[in-house]
């Protein structure tokens, strides 16, 4: 089995590419400053905490709604190794493939719910 380890950025299921990147930076061609809008729309704070080499886990459907090239490239460009999650929407997935951009890695939906965020403490 293998294992990774890193800092989680953790978020729910359905996030969509509107919250990975607004459509207001789609004419940006710059990865540098894609990335320094990802995830703005879900969590305002995520440029200033994510470093390089931190993972997403997320729930279900991740990368759902528009088809967004962008989306991959600017979580790839803020520091993003690899997103975790149950399931990807499917253009997300081929993009952050195709393009080679980033690494969706699929889940068991058990492992979701076990895997913690940086800082947070759980009780079993």
């Amino acid at each position: 089995m293998t294992s990774l380890r890193g800092r989680v950025h953790k978020y729910g299921a359905n996030v969509d590419t509107d919250v990975i990147i607004a459509g207001v930076y789609l004419k940006e061609l710059d990865p540098n400053k894609l990335a320094s809008h990802a995830m703005e729309g879900i969590d305002p704070d995520f440029t200033k905490k994510v470093k390089p080499g931190d993972f997403i886990v997320a729930d279900r459907n991740f990368g759902c709604g528009s088809s967004r090239e962008h989306a991959p490239i600017a979580l790839k460009y803020s520091g993003i190794k690899a997103v975790l999650a149950p399931s990807f929407a499917r253009i997300f997935y081929r993009n952050a493939v195709d393009g080679g951009h980033l690494l969706p890695i699929e889940i068991a939906d058990e492992a979701y719910s076990r895997i913690q965020k940086d800082g947070e403490n759980h009780t079993p």
